[in-house]
């Protein structure tokens, strides 16, 4: 499989538009890798993760086609992960041409939310509605956490994130082609019973992508720290989850305590993982 990070920023992007703090100004300065946008990930050339606001112009900067895309598994409807009218802009409607079906993977709680967010563009109907879904060249799959299904070619098993339970967010495990990845972003400390579905599905890691959105001197609550990415990373290698040479990312980054890339890939490196940045392809 080959993984492409279209995006690896936390909600308000890496700069902020808006702030001076002495990040935000340094990332102006550096540029490259030290610019994010909101995270999301392209797997191959046909499985997104995340419909989010950022994928239009990550698609064209980073010369990375979504015409092909099939499949989208969603992790939550917080707007930093979902934009839905890219559902309306790869639809027949807005004179797209030749674009494959798209089977759009979500928890029930995260795919009402997406059908209230286009409430007024799919009326009198719902999103949901299959023959919305005949308009839109669209499936829309609810599924739930811990539960195991085949997308294409791919094997997939969503696990429950610790984050705002409003919208049941979802991390994913994706296998394919002898290989898996798990991407765990935006979630706080892992449930027990991710850890427990871990070993239940007998899965080895070859690549874990994990939320960074705390710096190395800050405390987790809501979402990841760099220590707690450590401890997760390696607690997975304590308890044989990581295949031999198996690499890990960290993503959703802040940047309110995350130095910019040169520095917080050095502190990484220190610690035995890796930061990834827009564009960079695994």
């Amino acid at each position: 499989m080959i993984i492409t990070f279209l995006g690896t920023a936390a909600a308000e992007a890496y700069p902020d538009a808006f702030c001076r703090c002495e990040n935000c100004e340094r990332a102006r300065a550096l540029g490259g890798q030290s610019l994010r946008k909101r995270s999301a990930v392209l797997i191959n050339d046909d499985l997104l993760i995340d419909l989010g606001p950022d994928i239009m112009t990550a698609s064209f900067l980073h010369g990375r086609s979504l015409a092909r895309v099939r499949y989208c598994l969603q992790t939550h409807a917080h707007a930093d992960h979902l934009d839905p009218s890219h559902l309306l802009s790869r639809s027949p409607e807005y004179g797209v041409v030749d674009a494959p079906r798209l089977h759009f993977y979500a928890s029930t709680a995260t795919a009402r939310r997406t059908a209230q967010l286009l409430e007024r563009d799919c009326a009198p109907a719902s999103l949901l509605d299959p023959e919305v879904g005949e308009r839109l060249n669209l499936e829309i799959h609810q599924i739930e956490a811990l539960q195991s299904f085949a997308v294409g070619l791919y094997q997939v098993t969503a696990f429950p994130a610790n984050h705002d339970p409003t919208v049941d967010p979802l991390l994913y495990a994706v296998e394919a082609d002898g290989r898996s990845i798990f991407y765990g972003t935006d979630t706080a400390t892992l449930p027990e019973e991710t850890w427990e579905a871990f070993h239940r599905h007998k899965l080895r890691f070859d690549v874990v992508i994990l939320d960074h959105t705390y710096g190395p001197d800050e405390t987790g609550s809501d979402h990841l720290s760099a220590q707690q990415f450590i401890e997760h990373v390696a607690r997975m290698r304590d308890e044989g989850l990581l295949a031999d040479g198996a690499r890990a990312f960290a993503t959703h980054v802040a940047h309110a305590g995350n130095p910019v890339h040169p520095e917080l890939a050095e502190f990484a490196a220190r610690h035995g993982y890796e930061v990834a940045y827009d564009g960079l392809t695994v």
